[in-house]
């Protein structure tokens, strides 16, 4: 190996984020060891596949990271629009010859995976939606209506197809990404006052004629949880039971009654943290959270430190994906939310969601890599 060559590899080595790469994988970590807990029950027998799945899932996920950081991300500016429009004729497949699960029609069964496309599409809006962003001008007081009009159609069409499946709480999550992007752009006063006025009116009525009897269940049981314990506010009252029992330590590694003995639901998914609660208490919490703030501060850094616009765009799309997942995910397990379908990234189990999550990582991977070239 020549001199040069030696040189190459050693700012190439320099050149990676080896601290965001840290805090991912000791998520990664937490993750695991939580899951494992959660499909190793005394009666789980049957959930202890989904374990290894998971480590398949991930191992994937960690190819997709490393092979998107070697990758120029300024690719993704060009092929954007082909993702979402793939994307968009995924969730249209499903919408008519889906496969149905806990009475929803999300996935397409491919018999060895079960691909979820609005979960992609959460990704594939962030792509999009940065190609999109990064050409309007949000000088002086911000993007108007007319900057604003191309950007809301790209995200008004997928969450009216993800609310049709029906799946509200990722139809949100799709409004909430492409609002962060928006205003992280700039918009207008006008554009806001009028978007707040334009909600106080819709919620009444959507409350009224939009949301399904269960939906709207979902809600009264948040606000009492106790008028049907066993029936709407069963998961809301054992997942508080389960975090309130894991006091300031915690009851152990696999030692949660509420987990292991199987009174709490979807222990693997949408109620993950709950078991990391029960298990490890106060503290095991606070240092997944603590975490979690630490990816967030390392992907500001990132988007700061961006060659241009769509690459900062990329890391703050990114960035509110996962926040927002985990705002609505630990806020519905400790009761301060509606229980909906929210996966925790990095720690719930489910191939679309770890793949779609590594897959933004490595994005703001490939960012974080090409900050020197300038």
């Amino acid at each position: 190996m020549n001199l040069s060559s030696h040189l190459d590899e050693k700012t190439t080595f320099r050149k990676i984020d080896w601290s965001f790469i840290f805090v991912i994988l000791s998520l990664n970590i937490i993750g695991l060891i939580n899951l494992y807990s959660a499909t190793h029950g005394p009666n789980s027998r049957e959930m202890e596949p989904l374990f290894i799945n998971q480590i398949v899932w991930l191992s994937a996920g960690w190819l997709l990271f490393f092979a998107m950081t070697f990758f120029d991300y300024i690719f993704v500016s060009r092929i954007a629009i082909v993702v979402y429009l793939l994307n968009l004729l995924a969730i249209l497949y499903v919408t008519f010859f889906g496969n149905v699960a806990l009475g929803a029609q999300r996935w397409i069964n491919f018999g060895f995976f079960k691909y979820q496309p609005s979960e992609t599409m959460k990704l594939a809006l962030i792509m999009i939606m940065a190609k999109t962003l990064s050409t309007r001008n949000s000088a002086g007081s911000g993007m108007g209506f007319r900057e604003l009009f191309w950007p809301l159609v790209i995200l008004i069409l997928p969450f009216v197809l993800v609310v049709e499946q029906p799946d509200l709480g990722t139809a949100m999550m799709l409004i909430a990404i492409g609002g962060s992007l928006m205003l992280f752009t700039k918009v207008s006063k006008k554009i806001i006052m009028g978007a707040l006025i334009a909600i106080s009116i819709a919620l009444p009525l959507a409350w009224q004629y939009g949301l399904r009897e269960y939906q709207r269940n979902r809600v009264l049981t948040f606000l009492s949880p106790t008028n049907d314990p066993r029936g709407t506010g069963y998961n809301s009252i054992q997942s508080r039971i389960a975090v309130g029992s894991g006091q300031f330590l915690g009851k152990g590694f696999r030692q949660g009654t509420q987990s292991q003995l199987e009174f709490l639901p979807e222990r693997h998914t949408d109620f993950i943290y709950s078991v990391l609660s029960e298990e490890h208490g106060f503290i095991g919490s606070l240092a997944t959270i603590g975490l979690f703030t630490m990816l967030f501060m390392l992907v500001i850094r990132i988007a700061m430190n961006a060659r241009d616009k769509f690459g900062a765009l990329i890391c703050v799309g990114v960035l509110s994906y996962i926040f927002w997942h985990m705002f609505v995910n630990v806020g519905m397990v400790i009761g301060l939310l509606p229980i909906v379908g929210v996966p925790l990234p990095l720690l719930s189990y489910g191939g679309s969601s770890m793949l779609t999550t590594m897959l933004g990582l490595g994005l703001i991977s490939s960012v974080a890599f090409r900050r020197y070239l300038f």
